[in-house]
């Protein structure tokens, strides 16, 4: 056998392996999107079945009707969007500040901001309750804004910027300040246009932070059916007796992991270029 074909092969028997190896993955996913088809009353079956005996397409349209679905689905969407754009905003800026600025105790701050990740939200939120309710935000949307922005999401940003920022040859930005460029010119006109990667990456994690936030959408609006985002919004879907719904629970988390999956599969190349270049140097 040719060694070209001996590579080939081992190609497919690993296409193979790993193919199999998802399987177990994939069948949440699978029962989840069958279950959404099913009538409630067959989600229990005995014996249990993948397959739905009966289809009941029915559930789509039920959770509209039920709760504010349609609302809820467009608040988290542009609740997500605004969160990547404040978060890569401070986060670049602060992300190349502590790689390339000097000022006294540079090397301090990225240790405290990460020692704070070192927190669980569950004791961060009285404190931030505490704020907000003094700036008269509870009940809003607003706290949503900003405490991704200038929390978790936005500490794991400026790593991740910073980490770029100081693999990047120091020859671009000195070219630059050769042309008469001042600091914040270099980082806008050099540095920020070359960090496409690493902002895909930081846009993809606070989208997926943002997305998939139960606690904080809970507590700052207050459980407003008209201001809660998805994962809020999921436990909307019971019965008279507060029994959930799983089959109208099943199809409305069906519809949430769309957008999701569709930014993920669109920029999985640029999130792990990103990650790669990030952690080149420290």
């Amino acid at each position: 056998m040719k060694a070209t074909d001996r590579v080939r092969l081992r190609f497919v028997v690993l296409g193979i392996l790993l193919s199999v190896g998802t399987l177990p993955l994939l069948l949440p996913l699978a029962w989840m999107v069958s279950t959404s088809v099913k009538p409630e009353f067959d989600v229990f079956g005995y014996p249990p079945s993948l397959v739905p005996t009966r289809l009941r397409i029915e559930n789509y349209v039920d959770i509209f009707g039920q709760a504010p679905f349609a609302r809820q689905y467009v608040s988290s969407l542009y609740i997500g969007v605004a969160n990547v754009i404040a978060t890569a905003v401070i986060a670049s800026m602060a992300g190349y500040a502590l790689a390339r600025l000097r000022f006294p105790g540079r090397f301090l701050v990225l240790p405290l901001l990460l020692s704070a990740l070192l927190l669980p939200n569950e004791i961060l939120i009285v404190p931030q309750y505490a704020l907000m309710s003094s700036l008269g935000l509870i009940g809003t949307q607003i706290p949503l804004f900003l405490e991704p922005a200038f929390g978790a999401p936005g500490i794991v940003g400026t790593f991740l910027m910073r980490q770029f920022f100081v693999s990047l040859p120091r020859d671009l930005e000195d070219a630059g300040r050769v042309d008469g460029l001042s600091a914040f010119g270099v980082f806008t006109r050099i540095a920020l246009p070359l960090a496409g990667p690493a902002l895909s990456t930081l846009a993809i994690l606070t989208f997926l932070s943002s997305w998939n936030a139960y606690l904080e959408p809970l507590v700052f609006t207050s459980g407003r059916p008209a201001l809660i985002t998805l994962p809020v919004a999921l436990n909307e879907f019971t019965n008279f007796d507060g029994t959930p719904q799983y089959a109208l629970q099943m199809a409305a988390t069906t519809l949430s992991i769309l957008p999701v999956a569709i930014v993920f599969l669109l920029a999985q190349r640029h999130i792990v270029q990103g990650i790669a270049r990030s952690g080149l140097k420290g």
